[in-house]
């Protein structure tokens, strides 16, 4: 396979969609892991699967986010048109309108706690859209809206590999809480991935929400991991009041948290320490957020 970089993503949009041949092609600043992302001119971009076990997420994007956009309050990506396989990339790849904004950060948020509550209003409205006919968590979404204890192995051995700076017993106990039930009620819209590279900022307010691959339908809890990966405690307050979930849930969004540090901890903390910190920070959060007690 070529190397997926601006010069590819000119001949795929020549060949293909001779209208906008022009428009210039930039990397864009701060890019995603599943797609590599390009601007197309100043009003469109164009995303292209980085390896196979994404490549469903486009038609699946293409097929629903036309059908949630009018009944969500902000802004998704808008699909304008689906590009095929062509000069040695092989797989289906696509093109969407622009939407400006910045990466949410608590240096872009002007107001936490506010901000937390307007993505809590986000979710509810997924959560009310019809989702009879949506695709059930599984691979293609790595089980966002699932079960948690398609993760049960990696996090046990993760947990294992951590024995000599984590208390393992406590998490354990979360963990296991956090398998213990399980979504009771119909299934309904997940977003997948709701985290800061895919919330946008304008003025200081979220402004709109991106990146759909990993949505379906099932189980919401996974969409809360934010409240220990961006929210301070006033700010996770007032989310959860806001979102209006059980405890039970907010026990598997903790599970879903603590599976994902976990496992990034144990990659990288004898490489990447940064990002393993990082990691750490939300189990540090995760630990001091009582929920229903251990």
């Amino acid at each position: 396979m070529p190397e997926i970089d601006a010069a590819l993503v000119r001949t795929l949009v020549a060949r293909q969609f001779a209208r906008w041949a022009d428009l210039p092609v930039r990397a864009v600043a701060e890019g995603g892991w599943d797609n590599r992302t390009f601007h197309l001119g100043d009003a469109m971009s164009v995303r292209l699967p980085s390896a196979e076990r994404y490549v469903a997420q486009v038609e699946k994007e293409h097929r629903w986010l036309p059908a949630l956009a009018s009944q969500l309050p902000l802004p998704i990506p808008a699909p304008l048109a689906l590009g095929k396989p062509d000069a040695g990339y092989p797989w289906a790849w696509s093109i969407y309108a622009w939407i400006e904004g910045d990466r949410a950060s608590c240096h872009a948020i002007s107001d936490l706690p506010a901000f937390a509550e307007e993505l809590a209003d986000f979710l509810i409205a997924l959560r009310r859209i019809d989702a009879s006919d949506g695709p059930l968590a599984g691979a293609h979404n790595f089980h966002r809206g699932g079960s948690l204890a398609v993760y049960d192995g990696e996090t046990r051995q993760a947990l294992n590999d951590l024995a000599d700076e984590l208390d393992v017993s406590l998490l354990t106990k979360i963990w296991e809480r956090a398998l213990g039930s399980s979504w009771r009620e119909k299934p309904v819209w997940v977003h997948g991935d709701i985290a800061e590279g895919n919330l946008l900022v304008r003025d200081g307010r979220l402004s709109a929400v991106i990146d759909f691959g990993s949505s379906g339908v099932g189980d919401p809890s996974s969409d809360l991991v934010i409240a220990w990966t961006l929210f301070d405690e006033p700010a996770r307050n007032a989310f959860r009041a806001r979102v209006g979930l059980d405890l039970q849930t907010w026990e598997r969004a903790q599970g879903w948290c603590l599976w994902k540090a976990l496992i990034t901890i144990a990659e990288h903390r004898n490489g990447d320490r940064e990002k393993a910190d990082i990691h750490r920070r939300w189990i540090a959060r995760i630990v001091a957020d009582p929920l229903g007690g251990i």
